[in-house]
């Protein structure tokens, strides 16, 4: 049986999401973080097997959207610091800005997630 892109690309979300979402058991927040990630990586493999009503993906991409605007000062607040690079190192709890860029990213990605399971046909 040859799996389409679609699908392949797909069981690559699941991992990464899955992946994500089990970082996440560290956090302070974690039981938040891993339900979100883990929301996304179980449409993205069920995707594989059924039709996602398309009325749900654009809920939860509305949701995830809605979620992130709350971050995206933090994002524009990041975007005019000069070490970028700090947005992969540890939480500074006087920078409160990266861990909300972080999280601005991280739901913004699961958005775009959710628009791709728009790709397949949905009910």
């Amino acid at each position: 049986m040859k799996l389409s892109r679609f699908e392949i690309f797909n069981w690559v979300l699941f991992v990464l999401f899955t992946l994500f979402a089990l970082v996440q058991l560290n956090d302070t927040d974690s039981l938040l973080w891993v339900i979100l990630y883990s929301i996304v990586a179980l449409v993205s493999l069920i995707g594989n097997f059924k039709m996602i009503p398309k009325t749900l993906v654009y809920l939860l991409f509305s949701g995830y959207l809605l979620y992130a605007s709350f971050h995206f000062l933090y994002f524009i607040e990041y975007l005019q610091i000069d070490n970028k690079s700090e947005l992969f190192g540890e939480m500074v709890y006087e920078k409160p800005y990266l861990e909300g860029t972080r999280e601005f990213l991280g739901l913004v990605l699961a958005a775009i997630t959710f628009l791709f399971q728009l790709k397949k046909k949905t009910s």
